[in-house]
């Protein structure tokens, strides 16, 4: 675990071939056909008809990459004709050619997700080697890695599915698991203001009906949580803070089935023992790198090569700290950008410590796989953040399991955006450290994080409530025994929860500013997927 940098996502899934019947829209003296009122306030009846062998071309929906659509597109990009038979209105010659073109940058991205499958692992002893551009990188999934080692009944692999109709989801969209179909449904509706004749029958949305019944589809969409924007940027206001920490106050004192003092022990030495395993880079082992001690520990930490301007950088990348190379070495790429790409690589790897580390967690692979990615999607970046602080002294932070130390100085010394993305980080460390808290407070502090019930998009609730109260009861008296001077430290980390999701979206927001500003820059595909729809 780095220093950290994550980012929006789009990641990639195989695009499968349509071979089904698909209604198309014709406009007929201003009707469309198919129970919709276009965006001219026309009238709409809702009689599909076969479609001719000219309108049947490809649907410009984004499926090579998986969790991710490109939803710059306004309505008039739409292709023709969509999986869910819905299709924007008569184009000319000049939209249909800009469909085209949009199709063919499409598939280009759909190749290169596909043709790359390692991951820029910065610690790893593989040999020293090149990738020339993160977003062409490509590593498992949140939903892949979970189901690492998982079948279910008939030995097939668990999918996650659409909350609307219950076909195969192909990630987070809008607030929501949802398919393609659905998801292209939700932002046309929303983006073409389009209205649907009333009905009163409620009728069941399914993956082979769906169509039938455009109004119960978008109520259902709307019913689930589906939001243009699920979450929004800004400052957590000080309320809704003190609701947050309210809120965990009294799920922890929640009387009803709560485990008692020898299972609450029980509890936090399993968390402790699955984060010590999943974790490589422990506060106890980076405190003796920091400290220059060993305490009584027998295995003696070689002090870490100090990376402090461009040249110790460059001497870093070619052994000294790092055994894989990515994007060349300083000065073939600018050093900010070149900064921000290991970082990346370095969430990459922490992001599938923490989720092997949350399936150690008791009852979090009894979830729901749909609440499970959701928790990681929203629960890792925070996670990383609380464990951060254990690698940052006020001087700077070790980098590449302890081998290096990057000074906060150079870090500062970057070109302005790149010279933001970690001072917050230490600023809220010198905060953080002052808890003194050890691995077996961190493991515990983190499950809690991730183990989060007020997530946008989960299923179960009260199951996941249920797990978070048992762990934050347990920290609570972990702590009382542990830290037997300091009776107010379980509220202290409380809040500590609220800082963590504003640091969150701080880094968020900074992010975006670096994608769009910064034409050099790349994001590796599992950030733009943790990150996608979500800020």
């Amino acid at each position: 675990m780095e220093g950290t940098i994550l980012a929006p996502a789009r990641s990639g899934a195989p695009r499968r071939d349509r071979k089904r019947r698909v209604g198309v829209l014709v406009k007929k003296e201003g009707y469309c056909q198919n129970g919709t009122t276009s965006p001219h306030g026309e009238r709409t009846s809702g009689v599909e008809r076969e479609p001719s062998s000219d309108e049947l071309k490809p649907s410009s929906l984004l499926k090579g990459l998986g969790n991710g659509e490109t939803d710059g597109a306004g309505p008039e990009q739409v292709s023709p004709v969509t999986e869910d038979g819905l299709t924007s209105w008569d184009m000319g010659s000049q939209d249909e050619e800009e469909v085209q073109h949009l199709e063919q940058e499409e598939e280009q991205l759909e190749e290169g997700s596909s043709n790359s499958r390692s991951t820029c692992n910065t610690d790893s002893p593989a040999p020293s080697s090149s990738c020339t551009d993160l977003s062409q990188t490509s590593s498992p999934s949140l939903s892949d890695q979970l189901l690492l080692g998982r079948v279910d009944g008939t030995g097939a692999a668990i999918n996650v599915e659409c909350r609307i109709c219950g076909d195969k989801a192909s990630g987070f969209h809008y607030g929501v698991h949802a398919c393609e179909g659905c998801k292209g449904f939700f932002r046309r509706t929303i983006r073409m203001k389009l209205e649907y004749e009333r009905c009163e029958r409620s009728c069941k949305i399914q993956k082979k009906s769906r169509n039938k019944c455009q109004y119960c589809r978008f109520q259902k969409c709307l019913l689930l949580g589906m939001s243009h924007d699920a979450i929004r940027y800004g400052r957590m206001p000080e309320a809704e803070k003190r609701k947050l920490v309210a809120g965990l106050l009294a799920g922890e004192t929640a009387p009803t089935t709560n485990p008692n003092g020898s299972d609450l022990k029980s509890l936090a030495k399993r968390v402790n023992n699955a984060y010590l395993k999943n974790l490589n880079m422990t506060k106890k082992k980076a405190r003796s790198i920091l400290t220059g001690k060993t305490s009584s520990s027998p295995v003696a930490y070689p002090y870490p090569f100090v990376i402090h301007d461009m040249e110790s950088l460059y001497q870093a990348e070619n052994g000294l700290v790092w055994n894989q190379m990515i994007n060349g070495t300083p000065p073939n790429k600018e050093i900010g950008v070149h900064v921000f790409y290991r970082c990346q690589c370095t969430t990459v790897e922490t992001v599938r410590e923490l989720t092997e580390f949350a399936k150690s967690i008791p009852g979090f692979v009894d979830l729901f796989l749909n609440d499970q990615v959701t928790l990681l999607k929203y629960g890792v970046h925070e996670a990383i953040f609380a464990m951060l602080p254990s690698l940052m002294n006020k001087d700077g932070l070790l980098v590449a399991n302890g081998k290096g130390f990057v000074t906060r100085e150079f870090l500062r010394s970057l070109r302005r955006p790149f010279s933001e993305i970690m001072e917050p980080k230490f600023e809220f460390a010198v905060k953080f450290n002052a808890l003194e808290l050890d691995d077996s407070d961190l493991a515990l502090f983190v499950a809690a994080i991730i183990l989060c019930g007020d997530r946008p998009g989960l299923m179960n609730i009260k199951q996941v409530e249920d797990i978070q109260d048992s762990i934050l009861q347990a920290l609570d008296q972990h702590l009382l025994a542990n830290h037997t001077d300091s009776q107010y430290l379980f509220p202290k980390l409380l809040n500590k929860m609220a800082d963590l999701r504003q640091l969150v979206t701080e880094n968020a927001m900074l992010v975006q500013k670096i994608k769009k500003t910064e034409s050099e820059t790349s994001l590796h595909p599992l950030l733009q997927e943790i990150y996608k729809d979500m800020y």
